[in-house]
């Protein structure tokens, strides 16, 4: 019989559900996969709330061919979604689920599992599950000047509160040529920004864009097998034959991306350390552009942005950053030439991603529960070590009260950051805590399992 589960949610933002991902968003950000891939299981569904919303999904459709499940939608709508379905639950008040507004700031499992909150107030239980998201982007390694501890630099663009005091004319300086970036570019352009555009990462590629959205050319089979994939190479190998084989049938190589998604986290799981690594250090950047693609709209819009000659995107690296009357002056080496590129903006953002380097950083709680040896590092810098959604101490063993959920785990599966994938380890965690300890299965095997049956998405 399956156990009662009374939760307490803590969150310190005064809206709980929509983050930062779906909360710091202007009309201009559209999600980064369909509407079908955002379904977390909660009634009414997400395309059901979205057709009785109201909102304009004239465009989305249009673009989709008339199906709402594979439309790009508003981004920010999700996050309403979220919120909406939470206060939903919250207003029932049968007890089952609390929320707390506060920050977590100590982990302690004795004599029972306890959360201290920064207001001193405390939460006993029998589990705590840390599902934190993604970290603020890391300041990249260079000779800053002191501008990294000035307003002119930006060290979340989530969280760029005098954007709207920028002037229109004023150049600004993007580090990073992801995803990120794009939206802070095109955030800029939707509120009137006149001024230049500097874009400058490390090889200064762009992601590339979702093909084929209506649906209409076909999809692809699954392909990628562990046992032949033993290596990033290997895996390589099998990817670039797959999409020469699926452009002979005219159907767009984005498919075979799609296609390998549910495969990932079991061939992450048979690769070995120094496999791993070599992937990260030659392969990750490649993987990126390919896998975490533009909407359409987005990419036409950005596109723009680059033709009118507003945008330059620069393959090199930051040398040095040093204040200057009215702003900052930055020199960029370029990635070929070498020669270097002197700039004058008046903001320099960070538009890097997502930190994952947790040993570097010491944030409560998890400084505490690191000294405490409740947690161990991913030796590649990828978040905490798992089974499962269990996290595993300085000796190796995993915790039967502590879990872990979304970037965190990263290290056991590589890619477990969308939705499908969080959703399904909140799913099984759910399952797995209802369960009395001794029936409890293999978590990773079992995880990896359910990403594989995910099926093909974009």
């Amino acid at each position: 019989m399956a156990a009662r589960l009374d939760v307490v949610l803590v969150e310190r933002e005064a809206k709980a559900g929509p983050g930062l991902a779906y909360g710091a968003c202007d009309p201009c950000h559209l999600l980064n996969v369909p509407v079908a891939r955002m379904e977390v299981g909660l009634k009414p569904s997400f395309a059901q709330w979205l057709t009785a919303s109201g909102a304009d999904l004239s465009a989305a459709i249009a673009e989709s061919g008339g199906d709402l499940a594979r439309a790009f939608v508003p981004r920010a709508l999700f996050g309403a979604y979220l919120a909406e379905r939470l206060e939903a639950v919250l207003a029932t008040r049968n007890g089952r689920l609390r929320r707390l507004r506060g920050e977590a700031v100590r982990i302690t499992d004795r004599p029972v599992p306890t959360v201290t909150l920064a207001d001193g107030r405390r939460i006993e239980g029998t589990h705590v599950v840390l599902a934190t998201g993604n970290l603020p982007p890391r300041p990249p390694r260079t000779r800053d000047g002191g501008v990294y501890d000035s307003p002119l630099f930006v060290p979340d663009p989530w969280r760029w509160d005098d954007i709207d005091a920028l002037a229109p004319e004023a150049p600004v300086l993007l580090i990073g040529s992801g995803l990120t970036m794009v939206d802070v570019a095109l955030k800029l352009a939707a509120r009137g920004h006149r001024g230049p555009i500097w874009s400058v990462s490390r090889h200064g590629l762009l992601p590339h864009v979702h093909a084929d959205v209506a649906g209409r050319l076909g999809g692809v089979e699954a392909f990628l097998d562990p046992a032949a994939a033993r290596d990033p190479v290997k895996a390589l190998r099998l990817i670039r034959a797959a999409a020469r084989e699926a452009m002979t049938r005219g159907v767009p190589w984005q498919r075979v991306m799609d296609a390998a998604r549910p495969a990932l986290a079991a061939l992450w799981a048979t690769w070995p350390l120094q496999a791993r690594e070599r992937f990260l250090r030659h392969g990750r950047t490649y993987w990126d552009i390919h896998r975490h693609r533009m909407a359409p709209r987005i990419a036409v819009a950005f596109e723009t942005l680059r033709q009118s000659g507003q945008l330059t995107v620069v393959a090199g690296r930051i040398t040095s950053l040093d204040s200057v009357p009215g702003g900052v002056a930055a020199t960029l080496r370029r990635r070929h030439s070498g020669r270097a590129l002197s700039l004058e903006v008046t903001r320099v953002v960070n538009c890097t991603g997502p930190r994952t380097d947790f040993a570097a950083l010491a944030a409560p709680p998890f400084e505490g529960l690191r000294e405490a040896g409740r947690i161990r590092d991913d030796p590649l810098g990828l978040g905490f070590e798992t089974r499962g959604t269990a996290l595993v101490d300085r000796y190796g063993h995993a915790a039967a009260w502590l879990h872990a959920l979304g970037p965190l785990s990263r290290p056991a599966f590589w890619e477990v950051t969308a939705v499908p994938e969080i959703s399904v380890q909140v799913h099984q965690s759910v399952e797995e805590l209802s369960r009395p300890a001794s029936r409890r299965q293999r978590p990773d095997a079992r995880l990896i399992a359910e990403f594989v049956d995910l099926g093909e998405g974009i």
